[in-house]
């Protein structure tokens, strides 16, 4: 099982739902930096359950440093950070163990680790791991900022609902951004957000749920950041999104709208204003894996949560039977606002990882 991610920064997550303990090792982080623990407090708060359209699981998620973070500063040394788990209902899971939970992954981890996976609340495959994902992106998100770079996500779409698209003009965009950044439910369209509140309540009393997608915008990254072909900026971005349980689409930019496009329609004119800019961003601030020193605009699809109370048809793993299964447990009808800081966490790991390979080639290169 490989849990490291990264190149100049590696990440390294542990922890299973119902464990003792999750966390995330950071490596590579420079010593001397101030960290702001109200700040990653405050991206922990973001990702809690809230209300009817969470699961009632609700926990304290207290961040603790554990090392690499010395009198105020880090120290150069790995960060560890641990999370306890502290409301886990563990019986939930024991009468339903051995029925396979429809689009969870319990039967290709049941066949990859042959039986030994902890499958209570999806183990090490649950969405409860992403706490020590957000915590660290807290700490790259703060390192970022003091270079000019900031990022923001809202919900595009909740099943049928759809909010207001981030502008395109940068003054008002900013403006969104901060504003996007300080929501817990984070929709530009206060009618939309309404609405989208109404759906996913819906889907709870239905014993069901609903997925939808998140505009993120990454502004203030520098032409000239990333790589061709492997280690390209869109390559490392998506491979991390993937790496978010329930992510099933990544587009950067226009994405699949170039499907109906012509070249003419598709292509970013150049101009000049205090440096190189494009009339368009149509390839959402990258060319050929780098950045072009435009915002970088992506939209990320986040499934329906796979648990659901409706009764659905399985089989038994161990007879092979087929069974119906219905679960028990705290479940959400929605990930999508929780998803949201998740995946701002995730970008911000890996725009840090792409800077520091570039300033580590500027300084060889040097």
């Amino acid at each position: 099982m490989k849990n490291t991610f990264g190149n100049a920064l590696q990440v390294t997550i542990f922890g299973e739902s119902h464990g003792d303990q999750i966390g995330v090792i950071l490596d590579g982080i420079p010593a001397g930096i101030t960290l702001d623990m109200e700040f990653i407090k405050q991206q922990m708060e973001k990702r809690k359950a809230k209300g009817r359209i969470s699961t009632q699981r609700h926990e304290a998620d207290e961040v603790k440093i554990v090392s690499g973070y010395f009198e105020g500063k880090t120290t150069g040394a790995p960060i560890g950070i641990m999370i306890a788990n502290t409301a886990q209902h563990s019986a939930d899971y024991e009468k339903t163990k051995n029925r396979i939970r429809p689009s969870h992954a319990d039967y290709s981890a049941d066949v990859k680790y042959r039986g030994f996976q902890d499958y209570r609340g999806g183990g090490h495959f649950s969405g409860r791991i992403t706490a020590p994902l957000t915590a660290a992106g807290a700490i790259a998100m703060q390192i970022l900022k003091e270079k000019g770079i900031t990022i923001a996500s809202h919900i595009l779409t909740c099943k049928t609902v759809h909010d207001t698209p981030f502008t395109q003009e940068e003054a008002a965009l900013k403006k969104e951004m901060k504003r996007m950044n300080e929501e817990d439910i984070a929709v530009l369209n206060e009618q939309a957000k309404r609405d989208m509140l109404e759906v996913i309540e819906q889907a709870a009393n239905d014993g069901d749920s609903v997925g939808g997608i998140l505009e993120s915008v990454i502004l203030g990254v520098p032409a000239g950041i990333g790589e061709p072909f492997f280690d390209s900026m869109e390559s490392e971005l998506s491979h991390l999104l993937f790496s978010v349980p329930a992510v099933k689409g990544v587009e950067f930019g226009s994405g699949f709208a170039f499907a109906e496009m012509s070249g003419s329609q598709a292509n970013d004119s150049f101009y000049f204003d205090n440096g190189v800019k494009t009339r368009t961003n149509h390839n959402g601030g990258i060319n050929g894996g780098i950045t072009n020193g435009m915002p970088i605009r992506i939209k990320t699809v986040i499934k329906p949560t796979p648990s659901i109370y409706k009764p659905q048809e399985t089989i038994d793993r161990q007879t092979h039977e087929p069974v119906i299964l219905q679960i028990q447990g705290r479940h959400d009808p929605a990930i999508i606002h929780r998803a949201r800081v998740v995946v701002d966490s995730v970008l911000a790991l890996g725009v840090l990882d792409e800077w520091m390979m570039n300033e580590s080639w500027n300084v060889r290169k040097g």
